[in-house]
């Protein structure tokens, strides 16, 4: 829902930023800038201002409605995987008690050298 609401928000404010660059100025707009002299003929002498302000608005509603939507969508607590699953208890381990059939390896010592046998 997220990603999809993502993706429709970053369309509407591409074609909201490419209305707005469209707008009528003083004298230079986006057609002019092209060699468009005569933009003002597609819609009529008042239709293209009235049209492109429609649209304008329009989309900034749609942008503000995406927006506000993401905002909440955000602000939601998530869900974690590990939210239902038991708590884990610290246990001391068993005391190994050591078996009754085992022998402890007792080390074995060396005979004592002789320091005449080294000659």
């Amino acid at each position: 829902m997220v990603a999809f609401l993502v993706a429709v928000h970053i369309i509407i404010s591409i074609l909201l930023i490419l209305i707005v660059i469209m707008q009528p100025g003083k004298g230079a707009d986006l057609a002019g800038a092209f060699g468009g002299g005569g933009s003002q003929t597609a819609f009529g002498a008042r239709g293209a201002a009235t049209l492109l302000h429609k649209l304008t608005v329009a989309f900034f509603v749609l942008f503000i409605l995406t927006s506000v939507a993401l905002a909440v969508l955000q602000a939601r607590p998530r869900a974690s995987v590990m939210e239902n699953q038991p708590p884990v208890t610290q246990t001391q381990p068993a005391a190994v008690e050591p078996d009754a059939s085992e022998t402890p390896a007792v080390p074995v010592e060396a005979p004592p050298v002789d320091p005449a046998d080294e000659q």
